[in-house]
């Protein structure tokens, strides 16, 4: 198999997170750039390749923050598929909104666990194949939220932010291994998990936006398929931003 061209064709590419939203939209992007797609989500049942344009080339149903099952998902990826050279770190929970000192604590654990354990983990299975190959591209989805903090938000915005510090971290220590490592940071973007929050946190976010409107899932596949590619060479450690402006550094 060829890498070294600017497409990503014939690569296989894991997203988890991918049965719907933003998942959904990377993994139909990859798709429609030549990838076969595995998708890893906690409930694959859901998935419905009709509706989403494509075939996957697996399905692995996955808690990404047990790092037992992301284990065995990497274990039975590979048997299927043979290879990975693509790890989309999609997976999160958005968790709910409210004041620090109200913040449940199991919530609280269990947005760490997803948000920012998950990208560990996913890594942390990755990363030695990727390296025995000498070639790897690895994206973790973090936020905009990760990089101002966000009131009411607490857990998700140091998780996101989390990644972002994890995402350099893992960078330089494969900088020289042909496995580069990157992260977006985008927005709110229209997706079905605005129905998780609230009228008031939907429009004071979408008030931050120069460009007035949220980010879509589109936009974001876009940058996706860009970062995961060969023509993404000499960038590595650095944070994307889908901001419409708003992102000030």
């Amino acid at each position: 198999m060829d890498i070294t061209g600017p497409g990503i064709k014939g690569q296989v590419a894991i997203v988890t997170g991918g049965v719907r939203g933003i998942g959904l939209g990377i993994g139909r992007r990859l798709a429609q750039e030549g990838c076969r797609v595995v998708i890893w989500d906690r409930d694959v049942s859901a998935f419905d390749t009709e509706r989403a344009g494509f075939m996957p080339a697996d399905l692995q149903r996955v808690d990404v923050s047990d790092f037992d099952s992301v284990q065995r998902a990497w274990d039975a990826t590979l048997e299927r598929v043979g290879h990975v050279e693509i790890m989309v770190n999609n997976a999160g929970i958005n968790g709910p909104v409210t004041p620090v000192w109200e913040y449940p604590l199991e919530a609280w654990s269990r947005v760490l666990a997803v948000n920012l354990g998950g990208v560990f983990h996913c890594c942390r299975v990755a990363t030695p194949a990727m390296r025995a190959a000498g070639y790897g591209r690895i994206v973790n989805v973090a936020s905009a939220a990760g990089k101002e903090g966000v009131p009411g938000i607490a857990a998700y915005a140091a998780a996101k932010h989390g990644v972002v510090g994890f995402t350099k971290s893992l960078a330089r220590e494969l900088a020289d291994s042909g496995v580069l490592v990157n992260c977006i940071a985008p927005v709110m973007t229209e997706t079905d998990l605005l129905k998780e929050m609230t009228p008031e946190h939907i429009a004071a976010s979408k008030a931050k936006i120069p460009m007035g409107r949220f980010l879509t899932v589109e936009e974001i596949a876009a940058m996706v398929a860009w970062i995961a590619s060969p023509e993404c060479s000499f960038t590595t450690g650095f944070a994307f931003d889908l901001s419409g402006g708003r992102a000030n550094y």
